[in-house]
Protein backbone atom coordinates (compact mmCIF):
# COMPACT_ATOMS: atom_id res chain seq x y z
CA UNK A 1 0.00 0.00 0.00
CA UNK A 2 2.79 2.43 0.90
CA UNK A 3 4.60 1.64 -2.38
CA UNK A 4 1.45 2.44 -4.37
CA UNK A 5 1.00 5.77 -2.58
CA UNK A 6 4.64 6.67 -3.20
CA UNK A 7 4.32 5.92 -6.93
CA UNK A 8 1.13 7.97 -7.15
CA UNK A 9 2.78 10.90 -5.35
CA UNK A 10 5.86 10.81 -7.60
CA UNK A 11 3.73 10.57 -10.74
CA UNK A 12 1.57 13.48 -9.59
CA UNK A 13 4.65 15.57 -8.90
CA UNK A 14 6.11 14.85 -12.35
CA UNK A 15 2.82 15.76 -14.04
CA UNK A 16 2.64 19.03 -12.07
CA UNK A 17 6.23 20.00 -12.93
CA UNK A 18 5.71 19.37 -16.66
CA UNK A 19 2.37 21.18 -16.54
CA UNK A 20 3.96 24.25 -15.00
CA UNK A 21 6.85 24.19 -17.45
CA UNK A 22 4.57 24.04 -20.48
CA UNK A 23 2.12 26.62 -19.16
CA UNK A 24 4.92 29.16 -18.65
CA UNK A 25 6.56 28.56 -22.03
CA UNK A 26 6.39 31.46 -24.48
CA UNK A 27 4.23 30.94 -27.54
CA UNK A 28 5.93 30.85 -30.92
CA UNK A 29 3.37 33.09 -32.59
CA UNK A 30 3.74 36.61 -34.00
CA UNK A 31 5.23 37.81 -30.74
CA UNK A 32 8.57 36.18 -31.53
CA UNK A 33 8.75 37.56 -35.08
CA UNK A 34 11.21 40.26 -36.06
CA UNK A 35 9.90 43.56 -37.43
CA UNK A 36 9.53 43.56 -41.23
CA UNK A 37 12.24 44.96 -43.46
CA UNK A 38 11.58 47.75 -45.95
CA UNK A 39 11.66 45.22 -48.79
CA UNK A 40 9.06 43.07 -47.04
CA UNK A 41 6.85 46.11 -46.51
CA UNK A 42 7.09 47.02 -50.18
CA UNK A 43 6.16 43.49 -51.16
CA UNK A 44 3.18 43.37 -48.77
CA UNK A 45 1.86 46.94 -48.77
CA UNK A 46 2.77 48.60 -52.09
CA UNK A 47 -0.67 48.13 -53.61
CA UNK A 48 -0.06 50.14 -56.78
CA UNK A 49 3.42 48.59 -57.21
CA UNK A 50 5.15 51.90 -57.81
CA UNK A 51 8.08 50.97 -55.55
CA UNK A 52 7.06 53.59 -52.97
CA UNK A 53 5.10 53.51 -49.72
CA UNK A 54 2.49 56.25 -49.38
CA UNK A 55 0.50 57.00 -46.23
CA UNK A 56 -2.62 55.45 -47.78
CA UNK A 57 -0.80 52.12 -48.27
CA UNK A 58 0.48 51.91 -44.70
CA UNK A 59 -1.14 50.75 -41.47
CA UNK A 60 -0.39 50.71 -37.77
CA UNK A 61 2.43 52.77 -36.23
CA UNK A 62 3.93 53.68 -39.62
CA UNK A 63 0.64 55.21 -40.75
CA UNK A 64 0.00 56.87 -37.38
CA UNK A 65 3.44 58.53 -37.35
CA UNK A 66 3.76 59.07 -41.10
CA UNK A 67 4.30 62.84 -40.84
CA UNK A 68 7.16 62.33 -38.36
CA UNK A 69 8.81 59.57 -40.40
CA UNK A 70 8.49 61.27 -43.83
CA UNK A 71 11.30 63.71 -43.03
CA UNK A 72 11.69 65.04 -46.59
CA UNK A 73 7.90 65.57 -46.79
CA UNK A 74 7.56 64.07 -50.28
CA UNK A 75 4.51 61.98 -49.32
CA UNK A 76 6.38 58.66 -49.44
CA UNK A 77 8.59 56.66 -47.11
CA UNK A 78 12.02 55.89 -48.48
CA UNK A 79 14.17 53.06 -47.25
CA UNK A 80 16.38 55.57 -45.42
CA UNK A 81 13.41 57.23 -43.70
CA UNK A 82 12.04 53.83 -42.70
CA UNK A 83 15.39 52.74 -41.22
CA UNK A 84 15.74 56.01 -39.29
CA UNK A 85 12.18 55.85 -37.93
CA UNK A 86 11.80 55.31 -34.19
CA UNK A 87 10.93 51.71 -33.45
CA UNK A 88 7.71 51.04 -31.50
CA UNK A 89 8.30 49.94 -27.95
CA UNK A 90 7.49 46.35 -27.08
CA UNK A 91 4.47 45.83 -24.89
CA UNK A 92 5.08 44.73 -21.33
CA UNK A 93 4.23 41.14 -20.68
CA UNK A 94 1.78 40.36 -17.94
CA UNK A 95 3.39 38.51 -15.07
CA UNK A 96 1.59 35.50 -13.68
CA UNK A 97 1.10 35.63 -9.96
Amino acid sequence: MKKSNLKTAVLSLVVMVFGLAFSNAQPKGDKSKKPPTYSELLKDLDKNEDGKLSEEELKGPLKNDFAKIDTNEDGFLSKEEFEEAPKPKARERKKNK
